[in-house]
């Protein structure tokens, strides 16, 4: 996939020879880990590199500890004559720093030992095992024939003959049989091939007959005389016994993949490789578990060559030797293969984190999912469409482990048609109904069931022969049927895969920002630049795929990928972005979608059969044949050949290559193979300018310089260095992450109060918060010594809490809450919430509707973050020595100090900006809420007879009425989690002498996020005093905490000044005109700000819109603006010490407009206005019947509403102004009397005519229509 080894054009750099140093005899292998409980031949032993050849490539250096340890990577391995030897074909591959790779294909088979000195250092390890087992089995009491089995050696406990016979060695009786293996080391992935060249090899050494010629003119010619071949061309060479055949795309061409996916969609079964894809592309950490080294790396291949044009950008080790289990701990994406010992042996295996890891059992066909992660878009008609190429090809979409009956079924079916035709297997074309024939397959039965919902017709489908029994036309093609089966599903499965990300990605060119500086500036500032506009690109998708995009465009393939399209502005575009952007392009012109209506509608790749043609032509006549081996100028003697032992080849034949060391460029020196060797270069060469890399690799940071651990040191200091890597890595993704969580929310805020545009919706800031979660598991997983569960995170707050809970129960003080806050002079005020690590953890202990531990941590970070206590509460648990000395090896992140502190540092940073992450996701939960009522006088509350309730109202919900002791006017309530709080109904029965009661305000606090909100008042409830009400309703305001010193003395940062809370605007009539009154423009500007507000709430995101209350009755609200509007010019003189409110204006209007019905002589006016007024005085009569005691400003409330609800304001205004009452109760300047004034009033109204607008229950609460 990435760049290969520049300078190569050969097919093969080395040839390597590994197995057992006779010279240095058995050395255990302790790096492997085994065990010495086991017996001798199950133990491993040192492997070593016996030859290379050549000595040494300039553009690919040897590494020989590295490729011993992929050769063999469980070092030798003896068997004896009674044990099963079959050779075993792998494949391995090593990433050098810069990225680029190079391919090993291993074939490990048995020779006989012929050492002596071996044989009886074996039959010593065994005399010495045998002694030790059964000394411990007669020490122990039991000593039946079982427990003695079962005792020599667990994995084989079947019968003691069957153990005798497999894991006992006589020197006299037995043959010994050691590991070797060839190998070849190549510069591209030419997988068939060399697998081929490989067994032709092997069965040269084990046939009786000897080779055409000696082995070292097959090695010198795969070495120095087989060129690479050009991209679009196929290559033939000779092997010992038949012709190889390889071919390699052009460059139009998806890039060059040789495992077959078959295997792998076989071995884990569609839905799980699906699934398995999904979280690659999210960037998880993967890890394959299987027997088989070449299921590990035939998985890893084709699942990263499935991710075109994307690349897998974190570490990379498809086959993890068991000496770097260690790295298992990497605290970054990774994506590993690790070789089981026995089959189920998964319990075995401890595992350092699980929070974010993908566990794939290959063997079993198993796959182990992290918590919720979006599905992949499509995702169903996606799997149909793969199924549909699978059948095709006759394999089972669920994969061949668990082969259905059906499947078998259909594969039978169509094998026997074709023996039955006389057609050369070409089929009848009768369309069989496929579901009869799977009707045993899950996979499919869902499919259909969801097709039948979508009204999507799949009932028939053409069941094709597979195409190895296509028309023997082609007796051409150089490789087998199966192979060539093997080439086209192989190629069209990936042209599915790629056809996705086409659709998908078709606009994504429009969004790249691109730079306005030059090259080298970019590069030194990528990291401050913002290369994409993400949340322009989100809002153009179709619904249904943002929860899995939002989170694909954070990681770090996606900004690699944008990377590379922004730098082929100075440079050569990518190979891969070359192919990707010709597949936009023509998709464009063919197809007829309009490039700016983004739909979900799916679309199916429709260029499978010209992919297959493509790879078929090249197969059937092959382009360039190489020259064919040869003997070689050899001494008198050598290259003799011994039955089974493959020979000691001549070293000088085979160090250095023919004269002409380009023969095959000589015999072709057309221009067209010069134009071939150009292009290929450019598909293969990394870039010169080794200044632009290391910026390219520093700006795509994180993570990436460990993308392939160092096979050949494993010294500690190294282990070491590795892991201060680690760390650094890790505290650095933690300042961007933070950073970006800020700059995100900052702009969002600042939106909020009027600047610019919001560039982040609530899916981005879900998004961000769940990948600083999966930051902090990595972390606290990062060097773990001691874990419960598969959260490292929620494992060391248990450990915490344990240790707490104990210490408290020794000490047993009394709770130290902070000192109680004094009763303020204003009467009442809220105790103070104590702020507790254990305490959030109960709470979130409490959640029943969680059921992990992963899913625990992820709450409490949740709640730790609304609350701004998560550096405060972490740094607790990271300080506390004793318990992270015993959870933590001494290289952990968590033990590196001065890391920690800015750790903390960048995490503090998060409490400038508010959030409700937890709130907002734990939408069911019950929450405890404590509401305090604070009246204005003192004592006032004291002489309240009359019986006072409240009902709170959330985004979520609505507590209804609840009644408040009279006497202490605090109360505490449970319900179910109301959201952000928007309004509070508060009033009284009136009983009593001393029924008046003036009110400062309520506050109401979520005792669980300590989100506190003030609902201020400051008018009086009762009977004959302000405007005569019982019950108002109050508008919230979330206020900010005084930070509390002993919490400002822990903080870096000094505390957030708090901003004064704006006293609630009393009503005008109230302020007597003491204060100025807004002049007629001001009260325009209002009206236009107050309207403008709620469009942009309805221009935002339906999720993220936030409570239409606060804009329609709060502070600077739609009612306030309009009551504006009605006090200008309104005489409002003491009638006999009365005050005139609005609503007296209102209810004379209507008294005027009924009488003026029924006088017929005024009939002048038109019917529109008559239907106007008769509405107008329906409305008023409703609010007025109500059986609720509200005042007369509550009712003019209650009638802007209704009007604004229903579209009906417009109207209204005119019919007020034109009404005669207006020149009785308004002065002649007064903005109503104004016909420009109100023309541009009702202009302004009708800009919420598109809006369809609700009101909150607690509004319009029993107003009958």
């Amino acid at each position: 996939m990435t760049s290969s080894s520049s300078g190569s054009c050969r097919f093969a750099d080395y040839f390597v020879l590994a197995g057992i140093d006779t010279d240095s005899g058995l050395e255990p292998d302790e790096l492997s880990g085994e065990n010495f409980d086991q017996s001798p031949l199950r133990r491993t032993f040192k492997s070593k590199v016996l030859a290379h050849y050549p000595q040494n490539v300039e553009y690919n250096p040897f590494d020989q500890d590295a490729v011993n340890m992929l050769c063999m990577p469980k070092g030798l391995s003896f068997r004896t004559q009674a044990e099963s030897r079959d050779p075993q074909f792998h494949s391995f591959l090593i990433t050098r720093e810069d990225g680029s790779r190079t391919y090993g294909f291993v074939l490990t088979f048995y020779e006989e030992v012929t050492c002596k000195q071996i044989c009886s250092a074996m039959q010593t390890l065994y005399q010495m095992h045998n002694v030790e087992q059964y000394s411990s089995i007669y020490a122990s009491s039991s000593c039946s024939m079982d427990s003695l089995a079962s005792s020599i050696d667990e994995a084989d406990s079947t019968s003691l003959a069957k153990l005798q016979r497999y894991n006992s060695y006589d020197i006299g009786r037995d043959t010994l049989y050691v590991s070797k293996c060839i190998c070849l080391i190549t510069p591209l992935p030419f997988m068939q091939a060399c697998r081929k060249f490989l067994l032709q090899l092997h069965k040269a050494v084990s046939s009786q007959q000897p080779p055409p010629l000696p082995l070292e003119s097959y090695i010198h010619n795969v070495l120095y005389e087989v060129p690479l071949p050009p991209p679009g061309r196929s290559l033939k060479f000779s092997g010992v016994y038949g012709p190889v055949i390889c071919q390699r795309p052009g460059l139009s061409e998806l890039p060059l993949f040789d495992f077959p996916l078959r295997e792998a969609f076989e071995l884990l079964g569609l839905e799980n490789l699906v699934q398995l894809f999904t979280c690659v592309l999210l960037e998880m950490q993967i890890l394959l578990y299987s027997q088989d080294y070449q299921r590990l790396m035939t998985v890893a291949e084709g699942i990263t060559a499935l991710l075109f044009p994307f690349q897998w950008q974190h570490v990379y080790v498809p086959i993890l030797p068991a000496s770097l289990l260690h790295f298992l701990d990497a605290p970054v994406p990774y994506l590993m293969g690790l070789q089981s010992k026995e089959p189920n042996d998964r319990s075995k295996l401890e595992l350092p984190q699980e929070a974010n890891l993908c566990f794939v059992d290959i063997d079993n066909h198993f796959i182990e999912l992290p918590e919720d992660f979006p599905q992949f878009p499509n995702k169903l008609e996606f799997i149909q469409e793969i199924s549909e190429v699978l059948l095709h090809f006759g394999i089972p979409p669920e994969g061949n482990l668990h082969c259905s009956e059906s499947a078998t079924k259909l594969k039978n079916l169509v094998l026997d048609d074709l023996v039955n035709d006389k057609k050369n297997g070409n089929l009848t074309s009768n369309t069989i109904n496929m579901y009869e024939l799977l009707k045993g397959n899950e996979t499919l039965a869902r499919l259909q069931a969801l097709a039948k919902r979508t009204g999507v017709a799949v009932e028939k489908m053409e069941i094709a022969p597979p195409p190895a029994a296509e028309k023997a036309k082609d007796t051409r093609c150089q490789c087998s049927e199966e192979e060539l089966r093997d080439y086209k599903l192989t190629v069209q499965l990936r042209e599915v895969f790629a056809n996705r990300f086409t659709q998908m990605f078709a606009d994504y060119e429009a969004f790249v920002i691109q730079p306005t500086q030059d090259m080298d500036s970019w590069l030194t500032n990528r990291e401050q630049m913002q290369n994409f506009d993400k949340a322009s690109f989100l809002s153009d998708q179709p619904e249904p795929y943002l929860p899995f995009l939002s989170h694909f465009i954070e990681t770090q393939m996606f900004a690699t990928f944008i990377d590379n399209k922004i730098v082929s502005l100075w440079e050569e575009k990518d190979p891969l972005l070359r192919v990707f952007d010709s597949r936009i392009e023509k998709m464009k012109i063919y197809s007829v979608r309009i490039p700016t209506l983004r739909t979900s509608n799916y679309q199916k790749c429709t260029v499978l059969k010209e992919a297959a043609q493509a790879i078929e032509q090249r197969l059937v006549k092959i382009d360039h044949t190489a020259i064919h081996p040869h003997l070689l100028d050899m001494k008198i003697g050598q290259g003799k050949y011994e039955h089974g032992f493959f020979p000691k080849l001549q070293s000088d034949v085979l160090s250095t290559g023919p004269t002409n060391n380009n023969r095959w460029a000589n015999r072709s020196t057309t221009a067209q193979r010069r134009k071939d060797r150009l292009r290929q270069h450019s598909e293969h060469l990394a870039l010169d300018n080794d200044l632009k890399e290391k910026y390219i690799q520093e700006a795509r940071s994180i993570g990436k310089s460990l993308r392939q651990p160092k096979l050949s040191d494993l010294s500690p200091a190294v282990i070491a260095q590795t892991n201060w890597k680690f760390v650094e890595g890790l505290l650095k993704e933690c300042r961007i992450k933070t950073k970006r969580m800020l700059v995100e929310k900052m702009g969002h805020e600042a939106v909020e109060l009027g600047h610019g545009e919001a560039n982040i919706t609530g899916l981005e800031e879900n998004t961000l918060i769940a990948s600083l979660c999966d930051l902090l598991e990595r972390i606290w997983s990062h060097g773990l010594l001691i874990k419960q569960g598969k959260s490292a995170l929620w494992s060391h707050l248990l450990h915490y809490q344990e240790s707490e809970e104990k210490r408290e129960a020794t000490v047993e003080t009394p709770v130290a809450s902070g000192p109680e806050r004094r009763r303020s002079d204003s009467g009442l005020n809220l105790p103070t919430l104590r702020v507790s690590l254990i305490h959030d953890m109960r709470h979130v202990q409490h959640m029943s509707e969680i059921k992990t531990d992963v899913g625990r941590a992820r709450a409490w970070i949740r709640l730790s973050l609304e609350k701004k206590v998560l550096s405060q509460q972490l740094k607790q648990l990271m300080f506390n020595q004793a318990l992270i000395k015993k959870l933590y090896k001494r290289y952990a992140f968590l033990r590196c100090e001065d890391e920690k502190e800015q750790f903390l540092y960048h995490l503090l940073s998060l409490n400038a900006v508010d959030y409700f992450c937890f709130t907002s996701v734990f939408t069911t939960i019950m929450i405890p809420y404590r509401a305090v009522i604070i009246p204005i006088k003192k004592l006032s509350n004291s002489i309240t007879t009359s019986n006072p309730w409240i009902s709170v109202s959330g985004e979520l919900g609505d507590t209804g009425v609840m009644q408040v002791p009279k006497n202490v006017l605090e109360m505490t309530f449970e319900c179910q989690n109301l959201g952000k709080l928007t309004t509070v109904q508060i009033g009284h029965d009136n009983s009593g002498l001393l029924a008046k009661w003036l009110v400062d305000c309520v506050m109401v606090r979520n005792e669980i996020t300590g989100h506190t909100y003030r609902f201020p008042c400051g008018r009086w409830l009762g009977k004959g005093v302000d405007d005569g009400s019982l019950e108002r309703i109050l508008v919230g305001e979330l206020i900010t905490p005084v930070v509390e010193e002993d919490l400002s003395k822990q903080c870096r940062t000094p505390p957030q000044l708090r901003s004064p809370t704006i006293a609630r605007r009393l009503s005008i009539t109230s302020l007597g005109g003491k204060t100025g009154k807004p002049n007629a423009g001001q009260i325009q500007e209002g009206i236009g700000e107050s309207i403008n507000n709620i469009v942009k709430h309805f221009h935002k995101p339906e999720k993220e819109r936030g409570s239409l209350t606060i804009l329609l009755c709060g502070e600077f609200g739609l009612v306030s603006a309009l009551e504006q509007v009605f006090h200008h010019g309104f005489k409002s003189a003491r009638l006999f010490q009365k005050n005139v409110f609005i609503w007296d204006f209102i209810e004379k209007a209507v008294t005027y407009f009924e009488t003026a019905e029924e006088d017929e002589e005024s009939q002048e006016n038109l019917l529109q206005l008559k239907v106007c007024s008769a509405t107008f005085c329906q409305y008023v009569n409703a609010i007025t019947a109500a059986p609720r005691s509200i005042g007369k400003d509550g009712k003019l409330q209650l009638l802007v509403c209704l009007g604004a609800r229903d579209h009906l304001l417009p109207q209204w205004i005119p019919l007020l102004a034109e009404c005669p009452v207006i020149s009785r109760m308004y002065e002649d300047g007064a903005l109503l009397r104004d016909h420009a004034a109100v023309n541009s009033l009702i202009r302004v109204l009708q800009t919420l005519h598109e809006f369809n607008i609700t009101l909150e229950a607690s509004l319009v609460k029993g107003i009958d229509l």
